[in-house]
C-alpha cells in the first residue's frame, strides 16, 4: 500500500470500515418492522387523507385504443402510398428509371406512294434532315443555353428564342421528356452534316432523316429531274386539289390520333393524303436500345420491322388531268377570268378521270414547309385558290337541272308526247316567267324541251299553269334527292359541299315569306335558292349516261398492300338505281342528243363519236355575268366519258362551256385514244 492509500485509510473513524458486516438496530431489523426498508410504492404512503398513486391505478388502458387507431392509420397511409408509387405511378416510375438506360424507339414506316390509272407515280418520298430534343436527355441551366445558341449558329430558321419557347412547355419529370420535341425541318445538308458531326457530344439533340413528300405534275414541271418533264406531258396545278398535302401534325391532331404519331411526324392535311391517310401512313416499328449517359444508342436489344403503308391507284388519268386543266385556263385567259371547273368522269363506275378547280396552288409549297409570306398570299387572294371548287363549290345549277326535271315522265305528269306552246314566257298576274328565245319555241315535247332548253316547258312540269298540274315543290325535292342532290356523294375528298333544296319550310322560316309559284318555276329550271356542286351533276349526268343507275364519284379505284404488295380492288357498288324506268331515262337520253344534233350544242357535231349534252346559264347576281355550264357524255350509245363544264361569270353556257368540251372529246377520241 502506498503512502497516500495509507494516509488515507488513516483517516478513518473507527467502526467506518466499510468491509465490516454492520450490526446494531439494523442488522437486527429482520424480526422489527420498524426498521423494514420501504419499498418504492411505500415512498408516498402517508396521511390517509393524501392521494395514493399507484401505477396501475393511475395509466387510462382506454389510451391504448387511442394509440392502436393512430399506428393503424399511419400503416394505412404508408401503404396507400406504396400502392400509389407502386401501382398506380408504376408505370411512370418505371419507364422513367427505364428510361435512364432502356428505350423503346418507333420505326417509322414508309408512305405510301399515289399512282394514276396508266401506272404514274404522282408523288414520291424525298429524304429530308429533321432536328428534334429529347427533353429529358437535354442539359440544363448554362449548358443549355451555349447549346442552344451553338444550334442557333448553325440553323438561322429558329431563334433560341423559340427553341427556349419550345422547352418551356415541357416538364421535364413527365413521361412527355422522353417523347421527341420537333425543333426544325428541311434543313439544308451542309448544315445538317454540321449538326451531325457536333451531335455525338450534344445529349438530348438527334439529327434524323425524314421523308416528306414531293409532287408530280404539280408545279414541279420547271425541273428538269420532275416526272412531268421526263414524260413531256405538261403539268397540272389543279392536281394539288386531288391529291393535297402533308403536313406537320398539330396539337389538335396529335390528341385526336394518340399514340400513333409522335410530335415530329407528318399527316396528311388535304386532299386523297388526308382522306386516305390510315392507309397510306402504315404500321409502326419498334425497337429497345439500350443508351448511354448522353442518351445516345449504344446496342439493340429487340427489334419489330414496320410495315409499309398501302400504295394507291387513282381512277384518275394524269394525261387527261392535264389537258382538261389546259383547255379550260386557255379559255379563261381568253374571257380575262380565272375561277372554272371541270370533271371528266367514266359513267359506268363512278371513276374520277379528272378533276380540274382553278385556280389552283402549289402542294409542294406545304409539304416542304410554307412561308408564313407564301401562305398569307394564299389566303389573301380573292380567288380563292386553296378553295376546291368542284366539290365545294355550291351553284345554281342552270338548265343542266332540266333532264332531272324530266323525272315528270316517271310520275305520269307527262309522257314522251306532251306538248306545250311556247310563246316566249308565261304570266302570272304581274310576274312574267320568260323563255330565253324571244318569241318563244313554238309546239315543243319533252325531247325539244331538253335540246333547246324551253323554260316555258318546264314550268309547266314543275309548278304547273292554269290547268294543267305539274310536279309541284315537294315532288320535285323528292326526285333531286333521289339523284343525290342535297346532300354529298361521298367522295374521297375531305370538304365536300351538300349543295341546298329549298322548301316552303325554309323560306318561312329563313325569309319570312311564304312560298310562291315563282319559286317553283325557278327551281324548275334551275334558279333560284337550288344550289348544286359540280361534281353532283357529274353524278347524275353519268346516271342518264349510263342508262339509270347512279354510283358514287370517286378518285381510288385500287389498293396496293404495302407488305404483300397484291392489289385489291375498292368496292364501289351503286347508290341506287331503278326509281326511273328504263325507257323513260331513253326519252331523257333522246333529248340531250339532240341538243347536239339540232340544239344549243350543235358545235360538238365535229367531234368523232356521238356525243349527248345539255348547256345551262345560271342566273347568280344582278351586277354579274351568270354562271355558264355545260354537260355530255360520248359516245351516245356506249358511254365512256361523262364530263362537266363550268365557268364562273362566264356567261353563256353554250358560248363558253360548250367550246372546251368539245375540245377535250375530240382530243380524247381522235388522239388520245388511239395513242395507247
Amino acid at each position: 500500500m502506498t503512502s497516500v492509500n495509507y494516509f488515507l485509510f488513516k483517516k478513518k473513524k473507527k467502526n467506518s470500515d466499510p468491509f465490516l458486516i454492520k450490526t446494531g438496530k439494523f442488522g437486527e431489523a429482520r424480526n422489527k418492522s420498524f426498521y423494514r426498508p420501504a419499498w418504492a410504492e411505500d415512498a408516498y404512503i402517508g396521511d390517509s387523507n393524501k392521494q395514493q398513486e399507484l401505477v396501475g391505478q393511475n395509466f387510462n388502458v382506454n389510451y391504448l385504443f387511442i394509440i392502436a387507431a393512430f399506428i393503424s392509420i399511419l400503416l394505412l397511409l404508408l401503404l396507400a402510398k406504396i400502392a400509389w408509387l407502386q401501382i398506380a405511378k408504376g408505370d411512370y416510375y418505371r419507364s422513367m428509371a427505364e428510361g435512364n438506360r432502356i428505350r423503346t424507339v418507333r420505326i417509322e414506316p414508309q408512305r405510301g406512294v399515289i399512282f394514276d390509272s396508266t401506272g404514274n407515280a404522282l408523288v414520291h418520298n424525298k429524304p429530308n434532315f429533321l432536328l428534334y430534343f429529347i427533353p429529358v436527355d437535354l442539359p440544363v441551366g448554362d449548358d443549355l443555353d451555349t447549346l442552344i445558341l451553338e444550334i442557333e449558329k448553325i440553323i438561322d430558321s429558329i431563334s433560341a428564342e423559340e427553341i427556349k419557347a419550345k422547352l418551356a412547355k415541357i416538364n421535364r419529370l413527365s413521361l412527355e421528356a422522353y417523347q421527341p420535341l420537333f425543333v426544325d425541318d428541311n434543313i439544308e445538308y451542309e448544315k445538317a452534316m454540321k449538326i451531325y458531326l457536333k451531335s455525338s457530344d450534344w445529349p438530348g439533340v438527334v439529327l434524323t432523316n425524314k421523308s416528306v413528300r414531293e409532287y408530280y405534275y404539280v408545279a414541279d414541271y420547271i425541273n428538269a429531274n420532275s416526272a412531268a418533264s421526263k414524260n413531256n406531258l405538261g403539268y397540272s396545278l389543279s392536281l394539288a386539289h386531288v391529291l393535297g398535302y402533308t403536313g406537320k401534325i398539330n396539337e389538335e391532331e396529335l390528341k385526336k390520333y394518340g399514340s400513333e404519331y409522335l410530335p415530329i411526324d407528318y399527316i396528311g392535311k388535304m386532299g386523297v393524303e388526308y382522306f386516305w391517310e390510315n392507309e397510306l401512313k402504315g404500321l409502326n416499328g419498334k425497337k429497345q436500345i439500350e443508351v448511354d449517359a448522353l442518351g445516345k444508342e449504344k446496342k439493340i436489344i429487340g427489334e419489330v420491322s414496320a410495315i409499309p403503308g398501302n400504295s394507291l391507284v387513282l381512277a384518275l388519268d394524269i394525261n387527261q388531268q392535264i389537258k382538261m386543266e389546259s383547255l379550260l385556263k386557255k379559255e379563261l385567259e381568253k374571257l380575262h377570268l380565272q375561277k372554272g371547273i371541270a370533271i371528266v368522269m367514266d359513267p359506268n363506275n363512278g371513276g374520277i378521270l379528272a378533276l380540274v378547280s382553278l385556280p389552283a396552288f402549289d402542294n409542294n409549297a406545304f409539304a416542304r414547309g410554307i412561308s408564313r409570306t407564301e401562305y398569307e398570299t394564299l389566303i389573301k387572294d380573292p380567288n380563292q385558290p386553296l378553295f376546291n371548287r368542284a366539290v365545294s363549290g355550291e351553284y345554281p345549277s342552270g338548265s343542266t337541272i332540266k333532264p332531272v326535271m324530266a323525272a315528270a315522265l316517271e310520275e305520269g305528269v307527262i309522257d314522251e308526247n306532251t306538248s306545250i306552246i311556247s310563246t316566249g314566257g308565261i304570266r302570272i298576274g304581274q310576274w312574267f316567267f320568260p323563255d330565253w328565245r324571244a318569241g318563244g319555241h313554238g309546239v315543243t315535247d319533252v325531247r325539244k324541251a331538253i335540246a333547246q332548253s324551253v323554260n316555258t316547258f318546264f314550268y309547266y312540269i314543275g309548278g304547273g299553269f292554269q290547268n294543267f298540274s305539274g310536279l309541284g315543290l315537294d315532288k320535285i325535292v323528292y326526285y333531286e334527292k333521289m339523284f343525290g342532290l342535297g346532300s354529298q356523294t361521298g367522295v374521297d375528298l375531305a370538304g365536300e359541299s351538300d349543295g341546298f333544296l329549298p322548301t316552303s319550310e325554309w323560306k318561312e322560316k329563313t325569309k319570312n315569306e311564304k312560298w310562291y309559284i315563282g319559286d317553283t318555276y325557278h327551281i324548275s329550271i334551275g334558279q333560284g335558292d337550288l344550289l348544286v356542286t359540280p361534281l353532283q351533276v357529274a353524278m347524275y349526268v353519268s346516271f342518264f349516261a349510263n342508262g339509270g343507275t347512279l354510283y358514287r364519284p370517286h378518285l381510288v379505284k385500287s389498293v396496293i398492300n404495302g407488305a404483300t404488295k397484291i392489289s385489291e380492288e375498292v368496292k364501289n357498288d351503286p347508290i341506287r338505281g331503278g326509281f326511273i324506268k328504263p325507257y323513260n331515262v331513253r326519252i331523257v337520253r333522246e333529248g340531250m342528243r339532240q341538243t347536239v344534233t339540232s340544239g344549243s350544242a350543235s358545235r360538238l357535231q365535229s367531234v368523232p363519236v356521238p356525243v349527248a349534252g345539255k348547256t345551262g346559264t345560271a342566273q347568280w347576281a344582278t351586277d354579274k355575268n351568270p354562271h355558264g355550264w355545260f354537260v355530255a357524255f360520248a359516245p351516245y350509245e356506249e358511254p365512256e366519258i361523262a364530263i362537266v363544264v363550268m365557268i364562273e361569270a362566264g356567261g353563256e353556257g353554250s358560248s363558253v362551256a360548250t367550246p372546251i368540251a368539245q375540245d377535250y372529246l375530240t382530243w380524247y377520241f381522235r388522239d388520245y385514244k388511239n395513242s395507247e
